[in-house]
């Protein structure tokens, strides 16, 4: 088996790759209390993990190479093209970037971003304002900012799986839960009534279907 040693040690890749993303995060995030800050570094961890895994030393690759080879011995997972490790394991042919669970990837990738945008404008407004944010992505759901950040992990999940990076998601999305009931509690000291009224009518992670249908049928 010949290793294609250009595939990896490129640090300069992991380094502006990390660094896009980890911009994109702060952009639409724009972090500014010291909970924001911990929910961006936390998954500017990930971000790095990840990169320094798709370019610089597959961590993965070199702790699971006897049961890899032994699976697909024909497969040189030392090249850059089979660290698609879900490609790889449905056995799909050619470039896995074509592949529906990248595509999906990709999806997650660009709608947690979205969606974290937008909920950060409504924020934005709500705090300016020093009312409750209940318009947009929060009229589904009390947290869409913390579902954002899971969507791109997921996503990227999807795309790169790596041993770390599997290990921190579940620890990560158990961090954030525990964000969530933090905010959760100073909301309520600042808003009372109201945001009792809010929590009784608006889901935290996950939206009603129903609500999605109300908004079409009064559309």
């Amino acid at each position: 088996m010949s290793h294609d040693t250009s595939s990896y040690g490129l640090w300069g890749l992991v380094i502006l790759n990390s660094a896009l993303f980890i911009f994109f995060a702060f952009t639409f995030f724009k972090p500014q209390t010291k909970r924001d800050w911990r929910t961006l570094g936390t998954f500017s961890a990930f971000v790095l993990a990840l990169f320094v895994e798709m370019y610089g030393f597959p961590l993965t690759i070199y702790v699971l190479a006897g049961w890899l080879q032994s699976m697909f011995p024909e497969t040189d997972f030392f090249a850059h093209e089979n660290g698609h490790l879900w490609a790889t394991f449905l056995g799909v042919q050619g470039d896995a970037h074509f592949h529906p669970i990248h595509i999906a990837s990709n999806v997650f990738i660009v709608a947690g971003f979205i969606l974290l945008s937008a909920s950060w404008r409504v924020l934005y407004l709500a705090q300016k304002k020093g009312t409750l944010a209940t318009s947009g992505p929060y009229s589904w759901v009390r947290h869409p900012q913390y579902i954002a950040f899971v969507l791109v992990m997921f996503g990227f999940l999807l795309q790169w799986p790596t041993l770390l990076t599997l290990a921190m998601f579940p620890v990560l999305v158990f961090m954030y839960a525990r964000l969530s009931r933090r905010e959760e509690a100073d909301m309520e000291a600042q808003f009372g009534d109201q945001w009792r009224a809010y929590v009784a009518s608006t889901p935290a992670f996950i939206p009603k279907v129903s609500r999605f249908g109300g908004q079409q049928a009064h559309a």
